[in-house]
């Protein structure tokens, strides 16, 4: 996985309506979470899809960034896209006391429910980034008591590549729109959470027909093939979104056709689609940016600091809610390259 409006208000608005600030550090049980003193030089965990995985890259340079100009040091844990790994390193992280605050990217975030517990008992102060833990796909809102959540709920992320999908529709057909959505991973409960949310808004918005049962992943060859697949089965598709990698092997394909593509994800190569109106839109998280807030949040609340338990990524990161386009994109650097 290498590696991202609202129906659009309504959706944004239930989300972003958590806003509880979390207390300073104090005892919990198991570990005693006193504030560290300013001049404490902090410990940052910092537990990433895969140090080869461009998307996390990006966090990670965010978190190293704000970390080092705020007397932090930061270490990359790379699980490489396995999540009992993850779960291991974490677990291994609490019985150590190696770090003073945790900044989880979960591989999976069923799993890795049991050792961020045991993490907030031992008094580690921790931050949980873009994937929710939980099992729940809907919200932002912290799903263990004592963390703190910089998200981007993955239904809301389908919601906002719906909204780009039928806005694409408008703009290369007049009539009747059909329009594919790209699944990540098959069977894999985020992406599972995020196509039903993208395919019941891209139904209630206006497209006439939505296909989703071609498996683009996240990389251009998978794409490439689910394009191929695509094309033989509907060559009269208008509207195609995915993963900005799996799309980045598709887009060739589409040579000669009039088909507007949504990708999910900012990387240069989306960007660079974007602008020259090869593609329609992608869903743009800035992804450095939002691994500078968990690293913020991370250290002002393990300083003894109130911080908020919740913040939605896109409200808060960006000025036009991860919907990216041409104009909205204008002047915009893209956070990393795939």
């Amino acid at each position: 996985m290498k590696r991202v409006a609202r129906l659009i208000a309504v959706g944004l608005t239930a989300v972003v309506a958590v806003s509880a600030c979390s207390k300073p550090s104090s005892s919990t049980a198991g570990g005693a979470a006193t504030a560290a003193p300013a001049d404490k030089k902090l410990s940052i965990g910092f537990f990433g899809f895969a140090k080869a995985n461009s998307f996390a890259q990006a966090t990670w340079a965010g978190v190293q960034e704000y970390a080092n100009a705020h007397n932090a040091e930061a270490t990359f844990l790379d699980s490489n896209f396995d999540g009992p790994t993850q779960v291991n390193q974490l677990q291994d992280a609490v019985t150590s006391k190696r770090y003073d605050v945790v900044i989880v990217q979960a591989n999976d975030g069923t799993a890795m429910v049991n050792p961020i517990k045991q993490a907030v008992a031992a008094g580690i102060t921790v931050v949980i980034e873009f994937t929710p833990v939980g099992g729940a796909y809907d919200t932002a809102a912290p799903q263990i008591p004592g963390t703190v959540t910089v998200i981007d709920p993955p239904t809301v992320n389908g919601v906002g590549l719906a909204k780009l999908g039928n806005d694409a529709c408008k703009t290369v057909t007049s009539g009747a729109c059909k329009v594919a959505y790209f699944q990540g991973f098959a069977n894999y409960p985020l992406d599972t959470a995020r196509t039903k949310a993208a395919v019941d808004a891209l139904k209630s918005g206006g497209a006439s027909t939505v296909i989703s049962n071609f498996v683009g992943g996240y990389t251009p060859d998978s794409g490439r093939t689910a394009m191929q697949n695509l094309l033989q089965a509907h060559p009269d598709v208008n509207v195609v979104i995915g993963s900005s990698q799996a799309l980045e092997g598709a887009t060739p394909l589409a040579k000669g056709k009039k088909i507007a593509f949504v990708g999910n994800g900012g990387s240069t190569q989306a960007f660079g689609f974007v602008n020259d109106g090869t593609w329609y839109g992608v869903y743009d998280v800035p992804e450095k940016s939002e691994g500078a807030k968990a690293a913020e949040l991370g250290i002002n609340k393990a300083r003894g600091q109130s911080v908020p338990e919740s913040t939605v990524a896109c409200a808060t990161l960006t000025t036009f809610n991860c919907l990216g386009t041409k104009d909205t994109l204008k002047g915009l650097t893209a956070d990393y390259s795939d």
